[in-house]
């Protein structure tokens, strides 16, 4: 998946977090965060803070990686 927005970088971490069989705030608690914070980054809130979303993404198997764009 190449994550282009907010909104799909949420989705994918959603999708991931229920292949797990992990609740909101199962994942939540992983992270160290209140629930409704998992519930923002995978509606894609745009003003979330990277580094949280960073963790999550983590904490859900799921690598963020920084490509340069091709000509």
């Amino acid at each position: 998946m190449h994550a282009t927005s907010a909104a799909s970088f949420g989705s994918a971490v959603r999708d991931r977090r229920r292949s797990l069989g992990l609740s909101q705030q199962a994942l939540a608690d992983v992270v160290g965060v209140n629930r409704r914070v998992v519930g923002e980054l995978e509606r894609g809130k745009p003003s979330l803070r990277l580094e949280i979303a960073l963790r999550v993404a983590e904490a859900v198997g799921l690598d963020v990686r920084l490509v340069e764009r091709g000509s």
